[in-house]
C-alpha cells in the first residue's frame, strides 16, 4: 500500500513545506580554511532537511505532522519516505520528480568539536511548487512551517495564502541560511520582505539575519518588529536567544551548556520546541523558549541532526 492509497489524516497540529534530503556526513580532522586541506575520520549518511528536520523533531514531541517536499526517482528518495513513515511523519505529499532527477542532499563537513560547514546540491527541492491538492492539505493542519531553503515560488505561494488567510493556518517561517547562499536556488529577499507582515513567527539565526538585516541580533529583533514581525526567535548558539513576543517585550533566552557531540540541527530542533510550546501549546514566551533551548541543547549531545529532541 502507497501513502496515496492511505486515508488522509483528518487534521495535523502542523505541515512542513521544504526540503528533505540525504545528508551525507564527514567527520573530519579539522575544518578547513580556503586552499587548506582536512582527513575524513568517518562518515555516514543520514537522512535531514529543515522541514523534514522540524517535522521529525515536533513528531517526537507527540504532535501529528507532514511534510509537502520533492524528491527524486531514486535509491535516496526511498530512504527518505521510509525515515519518514518510520516516524509516524505523514508522506502523502512528498513526491517524486523524473527519472533522471537527483534527490537533493547536503555534504555535511564535521570537525571533533561539532563545528561543522554544509554544501547542498541535487535538483528535486528546487524543482518543488505547490499544487491545488497541496494547499486543501495545508489547510487541514494547525500550522505551516516553512524555511529558506524552500523554493522562491513555493515560499511567494505561502505568502499569497498567509495574506488572506481565511482557513489557511498561521505561518512560520524559518530564514535558515544567508542570503548569499540562497541567491538563484532558494527564497527571494523581495519574497522575504513580504512574508514578514504576514507571518505568525519569524525565525532567524545570528548569521542569516545578519546577511538580511546588516544588524547584531538585537537591533535584528527590532527591525523585524518595525516591518511587521508581530512574533520572533533570533537564535545565538551559545548566547542563546532572543525573543519578540506579541506584547512588544525582546526576552533573553540563555542557552543550556552540554557537552556537544554535534551542532547540526540544534537550529531546527530549537525551531520545534518553540513551536511546540508556544504556537501549539499554551506555554508562555519565556518557558517555551526555555523548552525550546532544552530541546536544541539535547539535539546537539547526539550526532547527525536528529541526535534527540526531548528534553
Amino acid at each position: 500500500m502507497t501513502d496515496a492509497d492511505e486515508p488522509a489524516p483528518t487534521r495535523l497540529d502542523a505541515i512542513a513545506v521544504g526540503s528533505a534530503v540525504v545528508d551525507r556526513v564527514y567527520g573530519l580532522t579539522n575544518l578547513p580554511e580556503p586552499d587548506g586541506g582536512a582527513f575524513v575520520r568517518d562518515e555516514s549518511t543520514a537522512i535531514g532537511g529543515v522541514a523534514a528536520n522540524v517535522a521529525a523533531a515536533l513528531a517526537r514531541l507527540g504532535r501529528e505532522t507532514g511534510v509537502v517536499s520533492r524528491v527524486g526517482d531514486d535509491d535516496a528518495a526511498d530512504r527518505i519516505l521510509t525515515d519518514l513513515r518510520n516516524r509516524g511523519i505523514d508522506a502523502r505529499r512528498v513526491r517524486r520528480g523524473n527519472p533522471d532527477e537527483q534527490t537533493s542532499y547536503s555534504l555535511i563537513l564535521r570537525d571533533p568539536d561539532g563545528k561543522r560547514m554544509i554544501v547542498a546540491g541535487g535538483e528535486s527541492v528546487p524543482n518543488l511548487r505547490l499544487t491545488d491538492a497541496d494547499r486543501d492539505y495545508l489547510r487541514r493542519a494547525d500550522l505551516a512551517f516553512t524555511s529558506a531553503y524552500a523554493p522562491d515560488p513555493v515560499v511567494s505561494d505561502l505568502v499569497a495564502a498567509a495574506s488572506d488567510p481565511g482557513d489557511f493556518p498561521p505561518l512560520v517561517f524559518d530564514l535558515a541560511g544567508p542570503l548569499s547562499e540562497l541567491e538563484d536556488r532558494a527564497t527571494r529577499p523581495e519574497t522575504i520582505d513580504a512574508l514578514l507582515p504576514v507571518c505568525d513567527c519569524f525565525v532567524a539565526n545570528e548569521v542569516s539575519a545578519r546577511s538580511y538585516l546588516g544588524a547584531d541580533p538585537r537591533e535584528a529583533v527590532a527591525q523585524l518588529r518595525e516591518r511587521g514581525v508581530t512574533r520572533a526567535a533570533l537564535t545565538r548558539g551559545t548566547d542563546g536567544a532572543l525573543l519578540l513576543t506579541e506584547d512588544d517585550e525582546i526576552l533573553d533566552i540563555p542557552a543550556f551548556e552540554v557537552e556537544t557531540a554535534d551542532t547540526t540541527g540544534a537550529g531546527d530542533a530549537f525551531t520545534a520546541g518553540l513551536v511546540h510550546g508556544w504556537l501549539l501549546g499554551n506555554r508562555s514566551p519565556e518557558e517555551a523558549g526555555r523548552f525550546a533551548a532544552a530541546t536544541a541543547a539535547l539535539n546537539c549531545t547526539a550526532e547527525n541532526a536528529r541526535g534527540v529532541c526531548r528534553p
